[in-house]
């Protein structure tokens, strides 16, 4: 009979009493994102959530997104900080939902890590119940899955899914839009959570490490890449009911930069050209050009450049619009103009990951200074 106290599983590096810890350490956070239409509680093997809550609308579509944050993760295991990840990955999931209008329900995540560390567990997780929070989501389930011999002690990857719901009539699109309307542009936070395989290659090819002083950016390189993606869910939903009708397309601007994203959500024989004279990028975009030798226009199919979102408004309405963005603090301007018909000669971005959309250039020169 083999020994009791030798347990096999923890002999091949898993700590299931480890993940037990996580999950007590992350309770609360994760209760805190429930409303009375989540059962069941923490820890189940599926997260319940109560659909008649959809009873109210006439016509409910759910709407849902899947994403990850990428190699950022590679700066918080470096200089040893991760409660911040969570945001990034809440901002990634969730922020692309409100794009077709849809106001979030629930959130799942997913962690992989070579060994589970309590604590470390517990401030990703509760990064992503405070961001969770702060969108209006529920957090109503997960997994931590601890993979040693695939992933090191300190590795780990983080995932989620969300779910939303929008009524049908009140879905966001390229069909919505119009020639003349405005293409608004509300700030980024910085880099969020793309590009970030060009970064970390700029800084291996400098010799500059994370825990190296950023004296341009007043923290080091490991704070400053850190910065969390702004969360743009609650904003753009309360712009949308305060201008009924205005906004008729959103663009989330995550991998492929502006253009490319802009392109996306954007009817077939349309085009706009986006001015960067319109906007300075921050401090962080124009630092690791200059480390790199690279134009700021070189990177602007990997970074978002101080654009975090992108909203098509009706024309007429574009101050208001932006008025109603600046008072929930978030900066914005107008940085172009829809045409429908012929455009002007020259390269343009022509749809983007699979649509058909329309056709994008940036255009000018980038404002120096902030904006």
């Amino acid at each position: 009979m083999a020994d009791s106290t030798t347990n096999p599983y923890a002999a091949a590096g898993v700590d299931t009493a480890a993940g037990d810890l996580a999950v007590e350490l992350m309770k609360s956070s994760v209760r805190a994102t429930h409303g009375p239409e989540v059962l069941g509680g923490v820890g189940g093997f599926a997260g319940l959530f109560d659909a008649s809550a959809l009873r109210d609308h006439r016509h409910p579509l759910l709407a849902t997104s899947t994403d990850g944050v990428g190699t950022k993760v590679a700066i918080a295991q470096a200089i040893d900080k991760h409660d911040t990840i969570g945001q990034d990955l809440v901002g990634m999931v969730v922020d692309d939902i409100v794009v077709v209008g849809a106001k979030p329900l629930f959130m799942t995540d997913y962690i992989a890590c070579g060994k589970v560390v309590p604590n470390r567990i517990a401030d990703i997780v509760r990064g992503i119940a405070d961001a969770c929070t702060a969108t209006g989501t529920a957090l109503v389930g997960g997994e931590t899955a601890e993979h040693p011999g695939l992933l090191g002690p300190d590795d780990y990857d983080v995932a989620g899914a969300a779910t939303g719901v929008v009524e049908k009539d009140a879905v966001l699109g390229a069909e919505l839009v119009r020639d003349g309307d405005a293409v608004i542009a509300l700030a980024s936070s910085g880099l969020h959570s793309n590009g970030f395989s060009l970064v970390r290659h700029i800084l291996t090819g400098a010799g500059i490490g994370y825990q190296d002083e950023a004296s341009d950016l007043g923290a080091t390189w490991g704070e400053a890449l850190l910065e969390p993606t702004r969360l743009y869910t609650l904003p753009l939903l309360k712009l949308i009911d305060q201008l009924p009708g205005a906004v008729h397309s959103l663009s989330h601007v995550t991998g492929g930069g502006i253009a490319a994203n802009l392109a996306r959500v954007l009817p077939q024989g349309s085009w706009a050209e986006v001015d960067r004279a319109t906007w300075s990028p921050d401090p962080v975009f124009r630092v690791l050009a200059d480390i790199a030798g690279t134009p700021l226009e070189q990177t602007e199919g990997t970074w978002n450049l101080g654009i975090g979102f992108l909203a098509i408004v009706d024309g007429a309405q574009a101050d208001a619009a932006i008025a109603a963005v600046e008072a929930q603090g978030i900066a914005a301007w107008r940085a172009g103009t829809v045409h429908i018909g012929a455009r002007p000669a020259g390269e343009f971005e022509i749809g983007a990951k699979g649509v058909d959309g329309g056709a994008v250039r940036l255009v000018g020169a980038y404002r120096d200074g902030a904006k």
